[in-house]
């Protein structure tokens, strides 16, 4: 049986390098916020739990990636404007971003954070 590591390696290896890229600077980013943090693959994507709660997921599409804030990211604080999807959502929020864009990844990682600290 594969770990749920080796299974997010396998969906990001699967994708075009940009995306591979934008998916695996996440992962790194939620893992630097908490050693807690796991994964497993759940409906077909990348999910990362903390203290038992889906807190992120990420997927790739046609033309673009996306960033999911799953539990409280509708609480969370964004001043600089990173969410760009599911802005209607009671509850997640999340970044969607194309082939050549870049994000602020101290932004980012304020973000994640955030999510970690409402999620404990």
């Amino acid at each position: 049986m594969n770990s749920p590591a080796k299974d997010t390696q396998a969906y990001i290896a699967a994708l075009p390098d940009w995306q591979a890229k934008f998916l695996e600077n996440f992962r790194q980013q939620i893992h630097l916020a908490s050693s807690e943090v796991t994964e497993e693959v759940k409906w077909g994507v990348p999910a990362f739990i903390f203290k038992s709660k889906v807190v992120f997921t990420m997927a790739a599409f046609k033309s673009h990636v996306k960033y999911n804030f799953i539990l409280n990211g509708a609480v969370l604080s964004d001043p600089n404007g990173l969410f760009n999807n599911g802005l209607e959502s009671a509850k997640s929020r999340s970044i969607d971003l194309t082939k050549g864009q870049t994000i602020s990844q101290s932004d980012l990682s304020g973000l994640i954070s955030q999510a970690l600290a409402k999620a404990g």
